[in-house]
């Protein structure tokens, strides 16, 4: 990947049009807008053309789902190849899908998609998970109702009138090298063999770069002596943005703890030769190592030392 690419469910694949949502009458426009496609969304699966490779499969406005459904069922998400685009959150089981189309979890197909329908997905994606899980509000338990096109929900009870915006959950996630070797960790959970970069959710009042350092350290017991920021990456499963960093760190050996089943120094040469098992190409991890495996991780800049 070019150092300038951006990462997988990310990069300008969609003209959001925020001041759009302000407009109260926005439904009513796009329903009247014969050019509006819609994405159909069950939970966190989507609406997917079943064949190979797999793309959207959007609907159109005279659907039979579009038309039966309620207003609070629908979010305003842009405008997707200069074309109006709504998603629509179905409750219950649709038969008369569009012919050789289903419902599909977007995390299995991803590596198949379209990167700029992928990054459409994970938006979609993103913000069906947080609705789901803010329909009462937080402070006084009375029901929210959607507001802002469907990216607010608001207290119904007047006198609380408390307001939601979606949150994200940030975690950082970063490839450590000694110079020569770079360290690589394992959850249980993986496919056999696999190892992959050092992450871990940033902590209240902690900032990016502490999070870095204790993550490092509680997972490997290696201290890492300074960082820097590499790019980030949306991973809306369930809600997570990823902020990549290289880090550095004096050779030491390694001590496992937190969620890691093993960890250990790896150098190029066996990376090179399939030692172990790298993250799948999409992923941010991946990109990290590949930065790493392929030339020289950048050295910090002045100031960046921890």
């Amino acid at each position: 990947m070019h150092p300038d690419q951006a990462n997988f469910f990310s990069g300008p694949y969609l003209d959001r049009r925020t001041e759009a949502r302000e407009d109260p009458d926005w439904l009513a426009a796009s329903l009247a807008d014969p050019g509006t496609r819609y994405l159909l969304s069950q939970g966190t699966r989507q609406l997917l053309s079943t064949g190979a490779p797999p793309r959207i499969a959007f609907v159109a406005g005279d659907d039979p789902t579009v038309r039966r459904a309620a207003a609070h069922q629908f979010v305003l998400l842009g405008w997707f190849r200069e074309r109006r685009c709504v998603l629509l959150e179905l409750a219950s089981s649709v038969e008369d899908l569009p012919r050789g189309s289903g419902f599909e979890e977007l995390r299995a197909l991803s590596p198949q998609l379209d990167a700029e329908e992928a990054g459409l997905l994970a938006y979609a994606r993103a913000l069906s998970f947080w609705r789901s899980r803010q329909r009462h509000c937080g402070v006084c338990g009375a029901a929210t109702l959607p507001g802002h096109a469907g990216h607010s929900l608001r207290c119904s009870d007047k006198s609380c009138g408390q307001v939601y915006f979606p949150r994200l959950d940030p975690a950082i996630i970063v490839l450590v090298t000694d110079g020569e070797r770079a360290l690589l960790g394992r959850q249980s959970a993986w496919p056999p063999g696999r190892y992959s970069t050092i992450a871990g959710f940033v902590e209240p009042g902690e900032s990016l770069e502490d999070a870095v350092i204790r993550e490092v350290m509680e997972e490997t017991g290696v201290r890492v002596t300074r960082s820097r920021y590499a790019s980030s990456q949306p991973w809306p499963f369930p809600a997570s943005l990823m902020v990549g960093f290289h880090a550095w760190a004096s050779a030491a050996p390694v001590r496992i703890g937190g969620e890691l089943e093993d960890a250990r120094w790896l150098t190029r040469d066996e990376l090179h030769a399939g030692l172990v098992l790298l993250p799948p190409p999409h992923s941010i991890s991946r990109r990290l190592i590949d930065g790493w495996l392929h030339g020289p991780a950048p050295e910090a800049r002045p100031g960046e030392s921890r």
